[in-house]
C-alpha cells in the first residue's frame, strides 16, 4: 500500500507505511540523534552532576547571591531549552516509525483474517477486519 494512491472523495488517505519512508535525514535529524545518544549517556549526568557540585561553592567566591544563582539559571535554562527541542524532534521520528510499523502489521492481520474469513465463512471474523482497517491511522483522525 502507497501512500501516492489516488483517493475517492468517500475513502481516507492511504496510511504512511514503513516501505514509503526513504533513509535519508535531514542535518537537523542527524543532529538531534546525535544529541540524543549523547546526552542520554551516564557520563553526561555526571557531568551535569559536576557542573552543579563545581557552582555551588562558588557563592565563596562571587559572593552575590543574585549574580550566583544568575550564573546557574541561565546555563540549565538554554541547556534545557535546547535538549527540550532535540529531544523532540528524535522522540516524534520515534513515535511516527512505531505507528508505521504498527499501519503495516495491521494491514497485514487484516489480510490474513480477510483471507480466513473468506474461506471460512465467519461474519465476525469480517466485522473484526473492518474495525482493524479502520483503526490504521486512527493517530491521524483521532483528536486528544
Amino acid at each position: 500500500m502507497s501512500t501516492s494512491q489516488p483517493v475517492a472523495a468517500n475513502q481516507r488517505p492511504a496510511p504512511h507505511m514503513p516501505s514509503d519512508v526513504t533513509p535519508q535525514l535531514s542535518f537537523f535529524d542527524k543532529f538531534a540523534t546525535h544529541a540524543a545518544q549523547f546526552v542520554s549517556r551516564a557520563w553526561f549526568f555526571a557531568a551535569c552532576l559536576l557542573l552543579v557540585l563545581i557552582w555551588a561553592p562558588s557563592i565563596l567566591v562571587i559572593q552575590n547571591i543574585d549574580t550566583w544563582q544568575l550564573i546557574i539559571n541561565t546555563a540549565t535554562t538554554i541547556v534545557t531549552f535546547l535538549l527540550v527541542a532535540l529531544l523532540q524532534n528524535t522522540q516524534t521520528r520515534n513515535d511516527q516509525s512505531t505507528q508505521d510499523k504498527l499501519n503495516a502489521l495491521a494491514e497485514a492481520v487484516a489480510e490474513l483474517m480477510t483471507h480466513t474469513a473468506d474461506i471460512h465463512d465467519r461474519r465476525g471474523l469480517h466485522d473484526a477486519v473492518t474495525e482493524l482497517r479502520d483503526a490504521v491511522g486512527l493517530e491521524d483522525r483521532e483528536s486528544s
